[in-house]
């Protein structure tokens, strides 16, 4: 028997991605080389493969365009600080870590119980439990120089905009000159939510709506960039398969690919 899973409704969902990055490590022609991930859906006591859809690769190319975020702090500030906000079982620093870079991964009790079973603590890697809507976190992450990196994916989606917008402002007051990314999802991406086979199979859906990230602004982001699954970093889209990279390309006009934006923000608060 693998580790048995207790998570809430959208914590659950932390297992999309997670399914989609094992399965990633398994191909010939694999983007991010995840076994961790693959080590994890195998020691892990859960139904994986009610978990099907474009949704699985697309938590793999969604993983390497954040991953490439950081990696361009980490290129410019080598002993910088980075902060995954509701990491979930991310091994984003178990792919990342450059040897010098301080990371802190957070997320609510159960997740982290769950994480736990399989990641401890270093000297340079600090699990914290706790929500990304709290503030507790904010001094222990903080840097002297101010040189902190915050990434959050795939996880502002499931809450109010309200919810979104204050934390979101929160987080500019706390961290400014600092960079921030997170993904957006425009109306017509989330009305198809219920004809998406793997929210056939749980129970938390989508619930902010951003069509425009530049509007974000006005909690004290300011809009460095915005793609789309068919405009990844050069250095990433080399990464991709054909498949991937020509077939995303191609269909970059229709609602599902160009209303999801990852974006890169630096906290700028008036």
């Amino acid at each position: 028997m693998g580790e048995p899973v207790a998570l809430g409704d959208i914590q659950e969902t932390l297992l999309i991605p997670l399914y989609g990055r094992a399965l990633d490590a398994g191909k010939k022609n694999s983007v991010l080389h995840d076994r961790k991930a693959a080590e994890l859906v195998d020691a892990i006591d859960y139904d994986f493969a009610k978990f099907r859809g474009p949704s699985l690769g697309g938590s793999v190319t969604r993983a390497s365009i954040f991953d490439q975020y950081v990696r361009d702090f980490l290129a410019e500030h080598p002993d910088g600080r980075v902060v995954d906000l509701g990491c979930g079982l991310s091994t984003r620093f178990q792919r990342l870590d450059n040897g010098r870079v301080r990371w802190f991964d957070l997320d609510v009790d159960d997740t982290m119980a769950l994480r736990r079973k399989f990641f401890s603590d270093s000297d340079r890697y600090t699990m914290l439990a706790g929500s990304i809507f709290d503030t507790d976190w904010h001094t222990t992450v903080s840097a002297n120089d101010g040189l902190v990196f915050l990434l959050s994916e795939a996880v502002l989606l499931y809450f109010d905009a309200d919810e979104v917008t204050a934390v979101l402002s929160s987080i500019a007051r706390a961290f400014a000159g600092s960079k921030l990314a997170i993904d957006t999802g425009g109306k017509a991406m989330m009305s198809t939510q219920d004809r998406n086979p793997v929210f056939k199979a749980v129970a938390a859906r989508m619930k902010w709506v951003c069509d425009d990230p530049s509007t974000l602004e006005s909690c004290g982001l300011r809009l460095l960039e915005s793609r789309t699954f068919a405009q990844p970093q050069p250095d990433v889209a080399r990464t991709w398969p054909p498949l991937y990279r020509y077939g995303l390309k191609a269909i970059g006009w229709t609602p599902m690919v160009s209303t999801y934006k990852l974006n890169l923000f630096e906290c700028t608060p008036a």
